[in-house]
């Protein structure tokens, strides 16, 4: 079987993917506490320290919160528009040996034995080739052909590798 599609990575793509990362981290999980510490000191204290001091922390808890996810869309825009890879159209081919990424002269191959793990978010296929770096692959471009992914997939890496929905 040979799956063919091509994929043109956007901002919003990469922040998603970026947001993933992130927050099923360790990071990720300590800011959004964080925030949290702050709302409840500046509820508990208001009545201590006055107004101020509520406004404060409030202001803190929500910087704590959205500064990660801003962080993360403008370097998203950032990247994209600084490499030209990314800008450009990468045309995908999927076979019984592997991944295949192709762009102009350029070309990739990932074997699937040297597929860290694959799996899909709500809007995102990840091609793990390890357990940072990551193919990002559209679900909304892959269309019909993603249930085809998911099952080329499921057939040639092992069960703990795989968790396509």
């Amino acid at each position: 079987m040979r799956l063919e599609f091509d994929i043109t990575l956007t901002a919003k793509d990469m922040f998603r993917f970026n947001m993933y990362q992130t927050y099923t981290g360790a990071s990720g999980w300590i800011s959004v506490i964080a925030a949290v510490i702050c709302f409840i000191a500046a509820g508990t204290k208001y009545s201590e320290r006055g107004l101020s001091y509520a406004v404060l922390g409030s202001l803190l808890g929500v910087l704590i919160l959205f500064y990660m996810p801003v962080t993360l869309y403008l370097r998203s825009k950032q990247r994209i528009a600084a490499s030209e890879v990314l800008k450009n159209s990468l045309h995908y081919c999927v076979d019984e040996e592997g991944i295949t990424v192709k762009q102009g002269d350029a070309d990739a191959k990932l074997l699937w034995d040297q597929i860290y793990k694959m799996m899909s978010t709500k809007n995102n296929v990840l091609v793990y080739s390890n357990r940072i770096n990551a193919y990002v692959i559209p679900r909304q471009q892959l269309g019909e052909k993603y249930r085809s992914l998911a099952d080329l997939a499921k057939d040639k890496l092992p069960k703990y590798r795989v968790k396509l929905k």
